[in-house]
C-alpha cells in the first residue's frame, strides 16, 4: 500500500521557480539576489549570539500526548535569549497538507507567531513570526497523496476506517501540491502578485537590503517574515548560513547494467516484498487493537511508527529501482553553493560557515544510515566541498571548509564527526536534529562507527569515515520504552574560528509520564 507520492525532481525545481518568479525581467533589471536575505534584527553583527534548531516536528497530538508541543514549550524558555530558529525540514506530516498547518504547526508554535494568543484565526499562508523562524523543505513537505486516496468516499470503507480511526495518520484528503503549501506558508510567494504595479510595490517595500551580491529580501520579525527561495543564505555575527533543498539532489544513481547491478535489483525486489508482507501483518495486528485502551493505544503508536518506516524504506527502494541515466540532479543549486562558499572564504569579515538541510549525509539511525538517498547527498556534498577546497587553496589554513552541518530526516538527535574520508568533508562536525515531534527511531544495531568501501590501486578497501559521539533516540522496551524528543540551542562565541557550544534539550516520554532535561553541552 502506497500512502504517499513524491513529485519528480524536475517538477519540484520548475514549480518552485514559478512560485518566486525566478529570473523575472523586473527582478533581473534590479539585480536582485533571490537566494539571499538579511535578518532585520538588533545587533546582527554581534559575534556572540545564539540560535535554536528543531526538525521533523510536524505531528499533532498523538492519543492524548503531543511531543511537538512539549518541545515548543521547552523552546520558549530559550526564545528570549536566542536570535533565530532553524528548522531542518518535515514541517508538516504526513503530506505537507494545508489542512494540518493549524494542528501541526500553528498551534504548537503559537507563542512564536504574531497574534498567537488567538492562534486559531491564523491562516497557514498568513503567518508572521516574532522571532526569525527559518526552515528548509523536508521530503514530507513535498509529498502528495496517491490518486486513489483522493477518490475514496464513504465512511464504511474498511481501509479508511482502519487508517483514520485506528492509526490516526495525519493524512486528510489533501497533499502538499508538489510543495506549494510550504511555499505559501514560508516563502515570498511572488506568483500571487499578478498585477505588475503591485509586484513592483512589493519589491520596493521588501527587497531593500543591500549586499555585495545585490539587493535582497529583508526579513523583518513581527512585520514581514518570508524566505526568498527554497534554498538561500544569510550572514549573522560573521557566520554565513547556507540553507539547502536536498530533495532535488538525493535521487540514487542508476543501477549498472552488470551482473552486480542485476543482483542488487533482485535484492531490492526481495526486500520490497518482505516490507509489504510486514506491512500486511501490522495492519492485521492493528485491526485487533482498541485505541481506547491505554496499553493497546501505545502498541498502536508503535505500529504506526513501523508503518511509516516501511513506507520510507519502500520509497527509497522505488527510487533506486526506477532511477535511470536521465535522472535530473539540481546542479544549479549545487553550483550556487560552490560559488557562494568560495566567495565566503574570500570575504574577510566572515569567520565561519554553517550548512543546514534535510537529508543527512552521515547518520547511524537504523532506517536512514544506508539509504540510497543518504549516499547520494553525501556524494554531491563531497563534490561541492572538494571543488571549494581546490578553489580556495591555502585560505582555510587547516580548517574544514564548513564549521558545522545540520540536518534532519533521521528521527533522532545525533552528533557525528568525520575522520579522514579522503575528501573535503573530513574533520567536520555533523548534527542530526530530527527528533522534535514525530516517531522516534533507534540507533542501528551495527553500532556508532560508519565505514565505506573505496577503491585504490590495491583494490577494494574499507575505511572508517565517521563516528557517532552522541545518539538520542528511542530506547528500551515495554513499560521501560523511552521516547526522548529533542531540540538544540547553539551558542556562537567570538573569535575566528568560532567556538560553538551545542546544548541539547530533551522532553522524554517514559511510560505515560513526561520529564524535561538538558544534556551536557558539547563544544565544537
Amino acid at each position: 500500500m502506497k500512502f504517499v507520492s513524491d513529485p519528480p525532481i524536475s517538477v519540484k525545481i520548475r514549480k518552485m521557480k514559478q512560485r518566486v518568479r525566478w529570473g523575472d525581467p523586473v527582478i533581473l533589471e534590479r539585480g536582485i539576489d533571490q537566494t539571499r536575505m538579511v535578518l532585520d534584527i538588533n545587533e546582527p553583527d554581534n559575534p556572540e549570539f545564539s540560535f535554536l534548531v528543531v526538525g521533523d516536528s510536524g505531528a499533532g497530538a498523538q492519543r492524548g500526548h503531543n511531543p511537538q508541543r512539549q518541545i515548543a514549550e521547552l523552546m520558549l524558555s530559550q526564545r528570549d535569549t536566542s536570535d533565530f530558529v532553524l528548522h531542518t525540514g518535515d514541517v508538516i506530516y504526513l503530506v505537507g497538507s494545508s489542512e494540518y498547518y493549524q494542528k501541526n504547526f500553528i498551534s504548537p508554535y503559537r507563542e512564536f507567531l504574531v497574534g498567537g494568543e488567538d492562534y486559531k484565526k491564523i491562516a497557514y499562508d498568513q503567518m508572521v513570526f516574532n522571532i526569525p523562524f527559518l526552515p528548509v523543505l523536508g521530503n514530507h513537505d513535498y509529498y502528495d497523496l496517491p490518486w486513489f486516496f483522493g477518490v475514496m468516499t464513504g465512511t464504511t470503507l474498511p481501509l479508511r476506517r482502519l487508517l483514520w480511526s485506528k492509526l490516526d495518520f495525519d493524512i486528510g484528503w489533501q497533499g502538499s501540491g508538489q510543495g506549494r503549501v510550504y511555499a505559501q506558508a514560508f516563502m515570498d510567494y511572488l506568483k500571487a502578485l499578478n498585477n505588475k504595479e503591485a509586484f513592483v510595490r512589493h519589491l520596493d517595500q521588501h527587497y531593500t537590503a543591500k549586499t555585495d551580491t545585490g539587493p535582497c529580501l529583508r526579513y523583518q520579525p513581527g512585520h514581514f517574515t518570508r524566505l526568498p527561495n527554497r534554498y538561500y543564505t544569510f550572514r549573522f555575527g560573521g557566520i554565513d548560513f547556507f540553507a539547502l533543498d536536498t530533495n532535488t539532489f538525493n535521487a540514487p544513481s542508476p543501477l549498472p547494467n552488470t551482473k552486480e547491478g542485476d543482483e542488487l535489483r533482485r535484492e531490492l525486489y526481495q526486500r520490497r516484498e518482505e516490507l509489504e508482507r510486514s506491512e500486511e501483518k501490522i495492519l492485521e495486528t492493528c485491526e485487533r487493537l482498541n485505541p481506547d485502551n491505554p496499553e493497546e493505544a501505545d502498541i498502536l503508536d508503535d505500529q504506526q511508527a513501523k508503518l511509516e518506516q516501511i513506507e520510507e524504506a519502500k520509497l527509497d527502494i522505488e527510487k533506486q529501482l526506477t532511477t535511470d541515466k536521465n535522472i535530473v540532479t539540481d546542479f544549479e543549486q549545487l553550483e550556487w553553493l560552490k560559488q557562494r562558499l568560495i566567495e565566503s572564504w574570500h570575504t574577510q569579515e566572515v569567520r565561519g560557515r554553517v550548512l543546514y538541510f534535510h537529508h543527512p549525509p552521515y547518520v547511524t539511525e537504523a532506517t536512514k544510515w544506508d539509504q540510497g538517498q543518504t549516499m547520494e547527498v553525501r556524494y554531491h556534498l563531497r563534490r561541492v566541498l572538494d571543488a571549494v577546497d581546490e578553489a580556495v587553496g591555502e585560505l582555510p589554513q587547516g580548517r574544514p571548509i564548513v564549521d558545522l552541518v545540520l540536518s534532519g530526516h533521521a528521527h533522532c538527535l545525533e552528533h557525528l564527526y568525520t575522520g579522514d574520508t579522503g575528501h573535503a568533508d573530513s574533520h567536520i562536525n555533523w548534527i542530526v536534529c530530527g527528533g522534535s515531534g514525530y516517531s522516534l527511531r533507534r540507533q542501528r544495531a551495527e553500532g556508532s562507527d560508519l565505514s565505506e568501501r573505496f577503491r585504490d590501486n590495491g583494490g577494494d578497501r574499507i575505511r572508517q569515515v565517521a563516528k557517532s559521539r552522541l545518539f538520542v533516540g528511542r530506547h528500551g522496551h515495554g513499560s521501560k520504552k523511552g521516547r526522548p524528543y529533542s531540540f538544540i540551542r547553539i551558542d556562537v562565541k567570538a573569535g575566528c574560528p568560532p567556538k560553538l557550544v551545542v546544548r541539547p534539550f530533551i522532553a522524554e516520554r517514559l511510560g505515560r509520564h513526561w520529564s524535561h532535561s538538558q544534556l551536557e553541552p558539547v563544544v565544537i
